[in-house]
């Protein structure tokens, strides 16, 4: 009997992505499972193909987590997440002006140029704007659409606009909670030259999607990605390249903010459709 198989797919976004998919294609292939990958340059493609039955599970953005899932049910099948990180919840994302800024208050950015990672970025552009719309403060953006596509990712919007705040271009900058402080302490920021003037509600980021009803290797897949040990040292420097420690049940219960966003921006229909007319990943 042939040994239980998944297709994986994941994004890109990096060439650590190679590095870290190939090291666990060869712990999970010693585990018994027939374990391949396939690399893709954006999310939207790879949604596609997971929703279509082509590859078996995706490694999900957030954003990609909601239209496979939108996708899925229009089409009437279902996806659920299978795994994700122990890094991936309970996150926030924050707005940042200078520490010399007249803005104290959240209510204080009303009319003022806010700069944002890219239009698909949900931690620095979909969910911090989600934010200060439904606080009913209206704001001018500057977005910096770098890595388009990478449902952000690629963080270097996200540092272009935290660049554009500390040169005085942009009033405030919204980033998530973690790449602040990473901005301050690689420079892109000054120490204690900033100030946080709003932070969103925590929410989910990536999962490992996966369709309905799961195969053999889909249950195997979980299983060993959850079974993996940080004092393994096979697996200890891949996880420490993917941001983790442990791969824990996957959950869907921190997307709602991100879901209020899409659907008041318009940037996914209902059904899964990708509606945001200035979006061509």
């Amino acid at each position: 009997m042939p040994a239980p198989s998944v297709l994986m797919g994941a994004v890109a976004y990096d060439p650590k992505v190679v590095t870290i998919w190939e090291g666990f294609r060869a712990w999970l292939r010693g585990r018994g499972l027939d374990f391949d990958f396939v690399l893709y340059s954006h999310y939207e493609r790879q949604v596609d193909d997971l929703v279509a039955g082509r590859i078996d599970a995706a490694w999900n953005s957030p954003l990609a987590w909601l239209r496979a899932d939108r996708l899925a049910t229009a089409g009437g099948g279902a996806v659920h997440a299978l795994t994700m990180r122990d890094t991936d919840r309970d996150l926030t994302s924050v707005v940042v002006v200078r520490a010399d800024s007249p803005v104290h208050r959240v209510e204080d950015l009303a009319g003022r140029l806010v700069g944002t990672g890219a239009v698909d970025s949900p931690q620095a552009t979909l969910i911090p704007l989600g934010h200060l719309a439904a606080a009913g403060v209206q704001v001018d953006v500057r977005r910096f659409d770098v890595g388009v596509g990478l449902h952000g990712d690629h963080i270097g919007g996200e540092r272009d606009a935290a660049r554009a705040l500390a040169a005085g271009e942009v009033d405030a900058a919204c980033m998530i909670d973690a790449n602040h402080l990473l901005f301050v302490q690689e420079g892109t920021l000054p120490p204690e030259g900033t100030r946080i003037v709003a932070q969103t509600g925590r929410y989910d980021h990536c999962n490992m999607t996966v369709r309905e009803p799961a195969s053999d290797g889909v249950r195997l897949f979980g299983d060993l990605l959850r079974g993996m040990s940080y004092a393994d040292p096979q697996v200890r420097p891949l996880l420490d390249l993917e941001g983790l420690t442990a791969w824990q049940d996957g959950r869907t219960t921190g997307y709602a903010a991100l879901a209020e966003a899409v659907d008041a921006s318009g940037f996914y229909a209902p059904d899964g459709r990708v509606t945001a007319p200035d979006y061509r990943p």
